[in-house]
């Protein structure tokens, strides 16, 4: 057809082409089929004289089924390991597995550290002979005989797990526990486990026996924020690891198991059994002989007692629920560092005032103590922190040695009545005012019917009184109101008013919500409360004003590169709720919590069966919240957040306004006089704390140091040292600075 469509003195030439074209296509198929008959013929009679059978032909084909299998096998066990492959190609032998962080108050004192306790300077071949020989006796005898996989070991462990009916002997070799603590977690999964059989053979290969054992002794976590033998040593018995005695070589290698169980800080008894242990498998090993264990039996290691190891209740220098968080808080900062700047040992201010932490701690303990049995209640956690979210105190529980979950920041309990400024919150962006009136009248959803806590009811009342008085039906009724009769609406808009606040916590659609059924935390709750005081902007509640290298460089700051307040709701309807919050200080039912001359905003919130009590409010100073609950939610003996949480949140603020400038709550006249710590005695549930705070400098001349700091610390950083780059200046190490140094007691605005 193509032909057709040509000139005519195109087509014969096209007609030959395409003939020529047809031909050589036929020749080469059928020389090609020609081939691979001949090419099959010639492999079958190859194959034909490789035939075996009988008892020879099982053996040939499982030996290939065998290795088609192991092929099928190692690929996938590659593909596995391929994410902890691909750390090796960007990681560091190394590295530090932990930051090692020095945390100063908001003057420039230390108060504390997190982190890592690390020393390798040790050479192996100065580590005492009996040492190395009890953590290979203990972790892995064979370890200078396998290539990584210590395979009988292993099958050995599996036999002596499956004999005792659980995990009685480890069966990873030192190689695989190095690759574990260098490139991955310990979570106990087979994918982890793959990769850390590719990763031990892939060390194997690189290093050399004993640089796998150096690394080993020098990375491994032997409890209390050590890491290494040598930083274990130190911390234990006070001496390098070249001058432990046989027992304690035997202590030290026991750890490697489980340091928080066999840690001889928090159970000797244990720690000493196990070390006997350790000198049992000296023997079992061939490594030595009972008479040479007898001195260290007879005389067991006895570790030195350390300072940091006093209750918290007992030792007023430490605020360990609030180091916990803020440590927290820095790892997720350095991880947005850029490599230049990114190190592990920082020198961290915070924004606690450790005279208020003391304070708070006090009045929380005070308060269980006097007033726990009475109420039945064993739990209290408080935040109090600057209307700009800067957390000057945390309190996390009652003892930080008995627990150290830290309950105003992960514990999630329901809120209660304290829920119900966002309901208002909701009602006014909605078109009400403090003024509307709605129906205090009974009223259903389903099945639901919510009951006031006096279980009466009125007529017509305005949303500043329902607020005041926590009427309940009033709260439900706004629900359906600003859902313009679709209570799911409704719920929906509280739930966005909510989280544009601060609260982060998980908000269950459910009709109870308006009044607290849901969960939230004490950080959540005092934090959202600040948008009040600060005219509708929502602040970030934080922990770090600054982070310097050791050299004193600073490489970040909040206010300068932390994230900065959004209005989410106007500055006129933040206004009208701090005059309704008021209401529930003056006449409502926070009474407990007014304090003398100082304009107070607040909520107090109580939940079904009196599981949780809160008073969270604020004055134009600072932002505070207080829980009283029990860790098994079980009742208390119905205490309402009016009672014990309004009076303790009272001492704590009273004393956090103590020698300072005060400021104006919008919507409410100014201060009429400072606090008077005697008025505290006349309160109900006043307390024995009554120590004042010293002004050494006013709110103008703090201001005016911190304002200089600012400028010095913006000009170094921009400007590089003489003769040194940018990167190389906030990488040098050197001591902490002493620069930024205040007094202890110097009060802040």
């Amino acid at each position: 057809m193509l032909p057709d469509l040509l000139p005519e003195h195109w087509r014969p030439q096209v007609k030959r082409f395409l003939l020529d074209l047809d031909a050589r296509l036929n020749a080469t198929a059928f020389a090609s089929a020609v081939l691979l008959r001949e090419f099959w013929e010639r492999y079958s009679i190859f194959m034909y004289c490789l035939r075996v059978g009988g008892w020879r032909r099982v053996i040939v084909e499982s030996c290939s089924e065998s290795v088609t299998l192991l092929a099928v096998a190692l690929l996938l066990l590659r593909t596995l390991a391929s994410p902890a492959l691909h750390e090796t190609s960007v990681g560091n032998l190394l590295r530090k597995p932990e930051l090692s962080i020095t945390f100063l108050d908001r003057y420039g004192n230390e108060i504390g550290s997190r982190g890592i306790h690390h020393d390798d300077s040790v050479p192996l071949e100065q580590l005492p002979d009996y040492l190395v020989k009890a953590v290979l006796g203990t972790e892995d005898r064979r370890f200078y005989e396998h290539f990584g996989i210590d395979l009988p070991g292993a099958l050995r462990a599996l036999t002596a797990d499956l004999h005792a009916g659980g995990v009685v002997q480890g069966g990873s070799s030192i190689t695989q526990q190095l690759a574990k603590n260098l490139f991955l977690t310990n979570e106990r999964t087979i994918q982890r486990k793959t990769e850390e059989a590719f990763l031990a053979i892939w060390l194997e290969s690189r290093l050399s026996k004993n640089e796998i054992l150096k690394l080993y002794l020098d990375r491994a976590y032997l409890g209390a924020g050590t890491y290494g033998i040598e930083a274990a040593a130190q911390h234990y018995f006070g001496k390098s690891a070249r001058d432990v005695t046989l027992a304690e070589a035997a202590m030290l290698a026991g750890l490697l198991k489980a340091p928080a169980r066999f840690s001889p800080d928090l159970n000797l008894p244990a720690a000493r059994d196990r070390a006997n242990v350790v000198l049992d498998n000296l023997i079992d090993a061939g490594f030595m002989k009972e008479a040479q264990l007898s001195e260290a039996r007879r005389n067991p290691a006895t570790p030195i007692e350390n300072a940091n190891l006093q209750s918290a209740s007992h030792d007023e220098k430490t605020a360990d629920y609030y180091l916990d968080w803020a440590f927290e808080e820095i790892k997720k900062i350095v991880d947005t560092f850029p490599i230049s700047v990114r190190g592990t040992t920082f020198v961290v201010r915070t924004a606690i005032d450790m005279d208020l932490q003391h304070a708070t701690e006090h009045a929380v303990q005070t308060s269980l103590r006097e007033y726990g049995r009475t109420y039945h209640v064993s739990q209290s956690a408080a935040v109090l922190m600057d209307v700009d979210g800067s957390v000057r105190t945390m309190v996390g529980g009652r003892d930080y040695a008995q627990s150290q979950f830290n309950r105003a920041v992960y514990a999630m309990r329901q809120p209660g009545s304290s829920f119900k400024p966002y309901v208002y919150t909701a009602a006014l962006s909605d078109g009400l005012t403090p003024d509307s009136t709605v129906t205090d009248a009974p009223i259903c959803i389903d099945d639901w019917c919510p009951q006031n806590y006096e279980r009466s009811h009125g007529r017509l009342i305005t949303l500043t009184r329902a607020l005041a008085h926590s009427i309940n039906t009033v709260a439900v009724r706004l629900s359906i109101l600003i859902g313009h009769g679709n209570s799911k609406i409704g719920r929906a808009k509280i739930i966005e008013t909510a989280r544009k606040m601060g609260v982060h916590a998980p908000l269950p659609d459910v009709p109870s919500l308006p009044l607290g059924a849901d969960e939230v935390t004490v950080l959540d709750q005092t934090a959202a409360y600040a948008t009040f005081p600060n005219l509708g902007r929502a602040i970030i509640p934080h922990a770090i004003l600054d982070v310097r290298t050791r050299n004193g460089r600073v490489v970040w700051r909040f206010d300068r590169d932390g994230p900065k307040p959004k209005q989410v709701i106007s500055p006129q309807l933040a206004t009208q709720m701090v005059s309704m919050m008021n209401q529930v200080v003056e006449e409502g039912t926070g009474k407990r919590a007014m304090l003398d001359g100082i304009p107070t905003a607040g909520k107090t919130g109580t939940t079904n069966s009196y599981r949780d009590a809160w008073f969270v409010g604020y004055t134009g100073n600072y932002v505070c919240g207080v829980w009283f609950g029990n860790d098994d939610h079980s009742a208390t003996d119905r205490m309402t957040g009016g009672s014990l949480p309004a009076a303790t949140w009272r001492e704590i603020m009273t004393r956090a306004h103590q020698g300072i400038e005060l400021k104006q709550l919008p919507g409410l006249p100014p201060p009429a006089r400072p606090p008077a710590m005697q008025t505290m005695a006349k309160h109900k549930f006043a307390t024995r704390s009554a120590l004042s705070r010293s002004a050494l400098l006013n709110k103008s001349g703090a201001g005016a140091l911190q304002h200089l700091e600012h400028k010095l610390d913006d000009a170094g950083h921009t400007m590089p040292r003489q003769g040194q780059s940018t990167g190389s200046a906030l990488n040098q190490e050197g001591p902490a600075p002493d620069f930024f140094r205040r007094a202890a007691s110097t009060p802040e605005d």
